[in-house]
């Protein structure tokens, strides 16, 4: 039997991604058979596997995961194992075939078998001896077709692993066999089973490599196989999905970005991982960014041994958090940070926002934080109301930048220019979408989500693109995130704040807090990652204000905060008593954090510069001729 270093060497290696995330989202539905395209579409097939290897993979995996009796059976197509499975490595084998046509490098292709979707004994009716000829019908069918490897992945239990195994060493003894098994939140295998006793059984049943793919993303598998690699001396493969899926308009989509999976990848092959790649929510871009880093680390390896070489990455670090703003030397000297938030307009005239920064500034508050196209409505572009702002006053401003309404192109355009232009904080958000707004049948982009803006804005602080491609100098940005302590899933929201952390955060602002238990709660929950906490401050200005950030915006709202606000028998008393709550929840919060902001409701920023008095660097009067409500 061939080994994998026989293949592949001792280099590590990079595998495709996902092919059912990329046949979902060009339209073919999750009830159709995925693996009969291989019969009725193969051009559909034969295209994707062609973007996975111009996208840098190295091994090909064959549309056949679901290719055996059981699975094939709720489709009708039991009698067509053998035809499937043969078109599948057929259509594989003529996209490495295209590829050394045009000399664009090598690749392997690999037959991918995937669970057979029925219990078996002792927990279902399904035989453990069944079982075996299944795969062993599957198996046959891809020996005989001539893949170059096999690979059984996504294994949730690992009696199913051993049956799959043995029946390849029965009808495919010369082939060898990557076996990869899916683990849960705690990176244990879906029968409870250890990553470490899953490497040391696959390793005594015959696997000549063992891994992790799917699962719940990166961080889970890459615990998995830091575990599995203490474990085994066989090969490490590590495949996760894009994380797990979040429904927006209407389809589930993987949020995971590009330059998070190559973060991973660099993590994983750093644990020991000879075989990295993707699962579902994997697309080409994903893989293009993975196959960068690899040869960033494939460059480091040969100038270590002395070979001379062309850096891929020219490196030109940030500046000191302290030197890139206002805002970024208060942070980094732990100075209490006062924000107040100022909405664009709807129009062109921004003459009331200006005079808003201007009393503000005058006040002492530190910077002033724009969203951008809050609640998806289309408003000025709070790019262009940070630079008039910078342009008229003396005060810092924070950029909101949102992933909805861009590419990935045009993303690193945008912070290009803004960087250029003096804009130097940025917090990176993932975006409402669009059927929340004005225009909810507008198209929303979410090429990345807030996880992957953060590791895009980072990678430009060290004068990089997300293609490893100089840009000269830092960006210099200060990198911020947003926070929201009051969430209903709070471990959701938990593991995405630990992961933007590891994408380079460097602070992060809360949604508005009205219940203190549950900053307090949150931050004991992040104490491992903490970064400095600016928390949101929303002055009320009415019971229904208070219902709609209940209610629309998920925020935790105390019964005795609504009954504040409930008893308010005026317009003026109600404003009078959110101010007060506001000011409240400010010193409440005071100790816990470093810095406040403080929203502006319908552009009332005297309400906001009296609720944040106190902590202005002098008590003010309120001015009388401003001409700002």
């Amino acid at each position: 039997m061939a080994s994998f270093s026989d293949i592949f060497g001792d280099r590590p290696v990079l595998a495709d991604g996902a092919m059912g995330t990329v046949l979902y989202a060009r339209g073919i539905f999750i009830n159709r058979c995925y693996d009969e395209l291989n019969l009725s579409d193969p051009s559909l097939i034969l295209a994707i596997h062609e973007e996975y290897l111009q996208a840098g993979a190295e091994i090909l995996e064959t549309n056949t995961f679901g290719a055996n009796r059981f699975r094939l059976a709720r489709h009708g197509l039991a009698g067509k194992v053998a035809e499937i499975n043969a078109a599948g490595v057929r259509i594989a084998r003529d996209a490495v075939r295209h590829l050394k046509d045009k000399q664009a490098g090598e690749a392997w292709v690999a037959g991918a078998i995937g669970p057979l979707g029925v219990r078996l004994e002792p927990l279902g009716k399904t035989g453990l001896d069944e079982a075996r000829a299944a795969f062993a019908e599957q198996i046959a069918a891809l020996r005989d077709a001539g893949v170059d490897l096999l690979i059984v992945e996504t294994m949730p239990a690992l009696n199913e692993a051993r049956e799959a195994l043995l029946a390849a060493h029965d009808t495919a003894p010369h082939l060898p066999v990557l076996t990869m098994v899916t683990v849960d939140d705690e990176s244990n295998c879906l029968d409870g089973s250890s990553p470490a006793h899953a490497a040391a059984v696959l390793s005594e049943w015959g696997a000549n490599a063992v891994g992790v793919n799917c699962s719940s993303g990166p961080a889970t598998v890459l615990t998995a196989i830091e575990t599995m690699r203490a474990a085994t001396s066989l090969p490490i493969a590590a495949m996760p999905n894009a994380g797990l899926p979040r429904a927006i308009e209407g389809r589930n989509i993987y949020l995971c970005s590009p330059e998070y999976m190559a973060s991973f990848a660099r993590k994983a092959i750093n644990a020991g991982a000879q075989i990295v790649g993707g699962c579902c929510g994997t697309t080409p871009n994903h893989i293009r960014a993975m196959r960068s880093a690899m040869r960033a680390i494939d460059a480091q390896a040969r100038v270590v041994e002395g070979e001379t070489v062309v850096p891929l990455e020219t490196e030109t670090p940030p500046a000191p958090l302290r030197e890139r703003s206002r805002i970024g030397a208060l942070i980094a000297e732990k100075q209490f940070v006062t924000l107040v938030e100022i909405v664009p307009p709807r129009g062109i005239d921004c003459h009331k926002e200006i005079e808003g920064a201007r009393l503000l500034a005058s006040l002492g508050v530190h910077g002033i934080n724009v969203p951008d196209s809050p609640r998806a409505s289309a408003r000025m572009s709070g790019q262009s109301l940070c630079v008039q702002i910078q342009q008229h006053t003396s005060i810092d401003t924070v950029l909101h930048y949102t992933c909805r309404d861009r590419n990935i192109l045009s993303i690193q355009s945008d912070l290009l220019g803004a960087s250029s232009i003096g804009l130097r904080n940025i917090l990176c958000l993932t975006g409402d979408p669009p059927k929340l707004g004005n225009y909810p049948d507008a198209t929303a982009v979410f090429d990345v989500d807030s996880i992957g803006l953060v590791n895009m804005v980072r990678r430009l602080n060290h004068g990089l693109d997300i293609g490893s491609n100089s840009i000269g100098s830092s960006t210099n940005f200060t990198i911020g995130i947003a926070a929201n302590p009051g969430v209903p899933d709070i471990e959701h929201e938990l593991r995405r704040f630990k992961y933007k952390v590891e994408a380079g955060a460097e602070y992060a602002i809360t949604q508005p807090v009205f219940d203190l238990r549950l900053l307090e709660s949150f931050l004991e929950r992040i104490a491992e990652y903490r970064i400095p906490i600016i928390a949101g401050i929303w002055p009320l200005t009415s019971l229904r204000n208070a219902e709609f950030m209940k209610n629309d915006l998920r925020v935790s709202m105390p019964e005795e905060i609504m009954l504040r606000m409930a008893q308010a028998d005026s317009p003026e008393a109600a404003s009078r008593e959110g101010i007060a709550i506001a000011r409240e929840m400010l010193e409440a919060v005071r100790p816990y954090v470093q810095g406040v902001q403080v929203s502006a409701p319908f552009g009332r920023y005297t309400a906001a510069a009296e609720v944040i008095a106190s902590v202005l660097p002098q008590p003010q009067s309120q001015p009388a001729s401003t001409g700002v409500s």
